[in-house]
């Protein structure tokens, strides 16, 4: 998609001829067999905001069209309209207009679309309605008028995410389960990248067929090769790529021809080689785009799906755990053969693998939507680097993990100068925002493991209430420790600690006993082996008494078992610590699942259209309900004294550098100033301490002195921050963090989760502050944070709390580039 040009007139006129007369008839109301030469000229030549016009390409063929012009000058109103080619109709494809259109519709301030529509129009009619708009129709001289507003609703939110589901998962899906595949780059002698990638593909016993592609040889590996793989005479659904970087252009141009839906490339040489190669980068995802094609890669591991109706197994390890029913996401090539390894060390079974590489493409967003509706996956697993696109993430994510759970090795740090000097969230606080979004986040790839084989075979825990059971008091205690420090109880009565000579009988009942106990929700074993000679032969058999609690289902169990071997689906661990972290971060997902999702309030007093933003911040805050109270600077005793009266006494006057503005302790602040003899006393005191620049305030009654923060999380896009004031709360970063936009759900426990937040709640007799109002704030603050991607970070401080209301002393805001943060308007798969 992109839109119209003046020389695609000659592509125009031939899109026209492919018409049928029905069509032309109902896009124009009449027969138009051709386009005459002036409105050709009105076609393709727009101005991009009173009259826009989008095209839907393949190669140089245009397929669809569509287009706006807004009724008047500077009007509201635009008229909308749009044509696909009889042979694309029913595809979504005037769905996928309608929505970009809206969007650049909005940018130049127009707000609602009209359309005339003949009544036997069927399709057209169903795009308006089904699209999610509060769609108002009007039936007058045989023609349908419609008319809505563009701003996006949550159901135009909804129609357009499930369709973004539906077509990635789609394009996923046909590269794990391809027809057949091309292997480009395997070499006739069997030595080298391409030859390995073919071998593991041949016999790791794949389903489907095999096509090596070799420009002289007749046979690879065993196989019948062909010079390209339309000779092969199949349906090549996907291709293999291990050719130098120079050779990928015209390897991507046979695939193409044979139909190909996707490139694995794990030829290196790309982004992560130079400038040079980061060129041949884009080129190559561009020309793969132009031809409908998705890239794995470059330089990647491969892919692989052990269903055994498939059995592909496209990477570069030459062989795969056991099939199983968790999905794998690794960013790292280099790492994938040694964490497939220790997969399949672990006993941990995968129902599919992607290695993305460089992630040119396709990335782990695209894996989470394929997903979350793959019958053969119930969890998935993520090794992430970096994020390509955090704010399309967080909210996969929370979708994704309503569903299954979602294990992410991820970084816990921000890099440096994202937002400025302004605080952000530290380790625990990235924890936690994960946490938030439904994912469990872990330190380490043997953590990774740890929880994904928990999450395979056992159920998830009611609660936090754990019952310890073991014949080692040593152990038992460590678990204790453990659980406490990971948020767990230990549940009533335990821990359960059964004599060293005990039997197998008795370590089974014992079991048996805490599996139905309803004080408890999980249980935690540590089982140290025997003495020798303290138990007879025959009732040694403890591996098989855990197991058959542990694999009932009934409550998740985890065990470290210094005895034997345990069945291949009882989690067990090295050590007592690593059992329970991993059984911690399951029952924190669980709490998370049995929360109420939380929505997204409708906000009174925001103003759609927003002002541009080369404005002063008060005004793009005032846009969205949020009051600053007004203050002025001043650069001399004069300024100041004229400041004040305008202002009206009594003021405040305060030192304007940034770190001091609102530092009573340092002296920086004077208050209650009931007049100009005020006034000179205290800018005489504040300018020779501070220099002469200060800002001038009305006085406004006392309160809970809060603050909130704006930043741009590499994880989660924009992150919200609260917490209150004062130099302690700085120093302890007592911050709570939740993703933009906030639900009202999220915006309340927001208030409630800092350290000092019981100050506003009545501490000490104090009057409770009106916690509705900053609630109301918040939601505020999140969804101009959300819908304003140039607001690199933002800072209100001091807001006073108080019984009767808040007030918003100070406010900055910090502008910048969008940054990666494409997830904000409608989706793109390729725009020339």
């Amino acid at each position: 998609m992109r839109p119209i040009r003046p020389d695609d007139a000659p592509a125009i006129v031939e899109f026209h001829s492919r018409m049928s007369d029905r069509t032309r008839y109902l896009r124009y109301f009449s027969p138009y067999p051709r386009i005459p030469e002036r409105d050709l000229a009105r076609f393709v030549n727009v101005d991009h905001r009173d009259r826009e016009a989008f095209v839907i390409v393949s190669g140089p063929r245009i397929m669809a069209v569509g287009r706006y012009e807004r009724l008047g000058p500077d009007a509201p109103e635009a008229e909308v309209a749009f044509v696909v080619e009889d042979a694309h109709q029913g595809r979504g494809i005037g769905s996928v207009l309608l929505e970009h259109l809206a969007e650049a519709a909005r940018e130049h301030g127009i707000t609602r679309f009209v359309a005339e529509v003949l009544p036997q129009n069927a399709g057209m009619l169903r795009v308006f309605s089904d699209f999610g708009y509060q769609v108002q129709r009007k039936y007058a001289d045989g023609v349908v008028h419609l008319e809505f507003p563009i701003a996006p609703t949550e159901k135009s939110r909804e129609v357009q995410e499930s369709r973004e589901q539906r077509t990635e998962a789609r394009s996923i899906s046909r590269l794990l389960h391809p027809r057949a595949v091309a292997v480009y780059g395997a070499s006739a002698s069997g030595q080298g990248i391409g030859a390995a990638l073919l071998g593991h593909l041949r016999d790791g016993g794949y389903t489907g067929t095999v096509v090596p592609v070799h420009r002289s040889a007749d046979r690879v590996a065993g196989l019948p090769a062909y010079r390209s793989a339309v000779a092969a005479g199949v349906a090549v659904d996907l291709a293999l790529v291990a050719v130098p970087p120079e050779g990928v252009a015209e390897v991507l141009a046979d695939a193409a021809a044979a139909g190909a839906g996707g490139l694995v490339v794990v030829s290196a040489g790309f982004a992560e080689a130079g400038a040079e190669g980061a060129r041949a980068q884009r080129e190559l995802i561009d020309s793969a785009h132009a031809a409908g094609m998705r890239v794995v890669g470059p330089n990647c591991l491969g892919i692989a799906n052990t269903d055994p109706a498939v059995r592909l197994n496209a990477t570069l390890a030459p062989a795969l755990p056991a099939a199983g029913r968790v999905g794998f996401f690794s960013q790292s090539g280099a790492l994938g053969v040694a964490l497939l390894a220790e997969a399949d060390r672990r006993g941990l079974g995968l129902s599919s693998f992607v290695s993305a590489g460089n992630r040119a493409d396709v990335s782990g967003n695209d894996l989470l939507q394929y997903w979350q509706d793959d019958p053969g996956t119930d969890a998935v697993l993520l090794y992430l680097e970096t994020f390509g696109n955090p704010r399309k993430f967080a909210r996969l994510a929370r979708r994704m993990s309503r569903v299954k759970p979602v294990v992410a090795v991820a970084s816990a740090t921000r890099p440096p100068g994202l937002a400025g000097d302004l605080p952000g969230p530290d380790t625990k606080a990235v924890t936690a925002l994960f946490a938030r979004s439904g994912v469990i986040r872990v330190d380490t790839v043997a953590e990774l493991f740890d929880v994904g084989i928990l999450l395979a075979h056992q159920p998830l825990p009611a609660g936090r209430r754990v019952a310890i059971v073991g014949n080692s008091s040593a152990l038992s205690g460590l678990a204790v420790a453990a659980c406490r420090a990971t948020g767990l109880t230990v549940a009533d009565g335990y821990p359960c600690d059964i004599s060293p000579q005990a039997g197998a009988h008795d370590f089974a009942d014992a079991l048996a006993d805490a599996a139905v106990d309803d004080r408890v929700d999980a249980l935690v074993v540590v089982f140290a082996p025997p003495l020798p000679g303290q138990l007879p032969d025959e009732d040694a058999d403890f591996a098989a008494a855990l197991g058959s609690v542990a694999l009932a289902g009934e409550k998740p169990t985890v065990a470290t078992f210094l005895l034997g071997q345990l069945p291949p689906r009882v989690p067990a661990y090295p050590s007592v610590e690593e059992a329970v972290r991993a059984l911690s971060r399951v029952a924190t997902y669980a709490d998370w699942l049995r929360q109420a999702p939380g929505a997204l309030p409708a906000l009174s007093g925001v103003d759609p259209s927003a002002p541009e933003l080369q404005g002063p911040p008060t005004d793009l805050l005032a846009a969205y309900g949020i009051k600053v109270e007004p203050s002025s600077s001043a650069g001399s005793l004069d300024e100041a004294l004229a400041a004040a009266e305008t202002l009206g006494y009594p003021v405040a006057l305060k030192a304007a550098g940034g770190a001091l503005r609102h530092r009573i302790d340092l002296g920086a602040v004077r208050l209650a100033l009931a007049d100009a003899e005020d006034v000179r006393a205290a800018y005489s005191e504040l300018s020779q301490a501070f220099g002469p620049d200060v800002l001038v305030q009305s006085m406004v009654p006392a309160g809970v002195a809060c603050t909130v923060e704006v930043v741009e999380d590499p994880a989660f896009g924009p992150v919200i921050g609260f917490g209150l004031g004062g130099v302690a709360s700085e120093l302890l970063g007592d911050l709570a963090w939740r993703a933009a936009p906030l639900t009202d759900r999220a915006a309340a426990a927001l208030v409630d989760e800092p350290r000092a937040a019981p100050l506003l709640h009545g501490y000490r007799g104090s009057a409770p502050v009106d916690r509705g109002a900053l609630i109301d704030l918040l939601l505020r603050v999140g969804r101009l944070a959300d819908e304003h991607p140039q607001v690199r970070a933002l800072s209100l401080n001091p807001v006073l709390a108080r019984p009767d209301g808040i007030t918003v002393l100070h406010a900055s805001v910090e502008l910048g580039e969008p940054g990666t943060r494409p997830d904000t308007g409608p989706r793109r798969l390729h725009t020339a």
